[in-house]
């Protein structure tokens, strides 16, 4: 009987030791799910940060490259219409100045018609009966200018006659005066020349022109403001002090 107690007692410790066992594998089990879990959750935690970080590392990359294609852009527009201005400036100029002289020329071309009437007007004055007295206005005028009491006078072919009696005048004019004609060497014929006068000094270094196309060329240059103002206007670029 004692013998049949003590292996129910064997048995039933073997019996709860291999329960305590089974129950032990089945903790352990537990623990390294749950350590698994913990491991998986904080890897994608973890990962999902990565992610974050990633797409807002690339969308601020993103937008910086966005806008310096902005600014690139941004300066080529401004260098090329820059450059568009500048080229209208230039072309507007150009155009400006084409016209500038197109109205230059034209007005030379309109003063150039009016001194061409003149020199046909004063080529009539050589066969009026005032030419006579006008070349000897015209001798006296020289000898003055030449401040000398000898001098030669030059004048036309045709005009020899005519000037012979007007150095006669001129000397009763101008008494001690020694006018000498000069039948060698004349003034070019008309058209090329109107009329009037070269008065010479004898050694021939000094020459006072007196002739009416170079009278009406002086008096061409030094009227010509007054002749382009009265015809054109006051030139808005000149301006006069006070």
């Amino acid at each position: 009987l004692v013998s049949a107690l003590c292996a129910s007692e064997i048995w039933s410790a073997a019996l709860v030791s291999v329960a305590s066992v089974t129950m032990n594998e089945q903790e352990v089990d537990r623990q390294i799910n749950q350590m698994v879990q913990f491991i998986k959750q904080e890897a994608e935690e973890k990962a999902n940060e990565i992610r974050v970080a990633a797409e807002e590392e690339f969308n601020i990359e993103k937008l910086q490259m966005v806008e310096a294609e902005k600014q690139r852009i941004r300066k080529e527009y401004e260098r090329k219409e820059s450059q568009v201005e500048v080229k209208k400036k230039i072309e507007y100029s150009t155009e400006l100045n084409a016209m500038r002289l197109k109205v230059l020329a034209a007005r030379e071309e309109a003063i150039q018609g009016m001194l061409a009437e003149a020199r046909a007007a004063v080529g009539a004055v050589s066969a009026s009966p005032s030419y006579a007295e006008l070349l000897v206005n015209l001798i006296c005028q020289g000898v003055r200018k030449l401040e000398a009491k000898q001098a030669v006078v030059r004048c036309r072919a045709a005009d020899v006659e005519k000037v012979r009696q007007a150095i006669q005048q001129a000397q009763t004019t101008m008494p001690g005066v020694a006018l000498k004609l000069d039948e060698h060497e004349f003034l070019p014929a008309a058209p090329a020349c109107a009329g009037g006068v070269h008065v010479i000094s004898v050694d021939g270094k000094i020459v006072c022109n007196n002739s009416l196309d170079d009278r009406l060329q002086v008096a061409f240059e030094r009227g010509a403001p007054e002749i382009r103002k009265a015809i054109f206007g006051a030139n808005p670029n000149l301006h006069v002090k006070a």
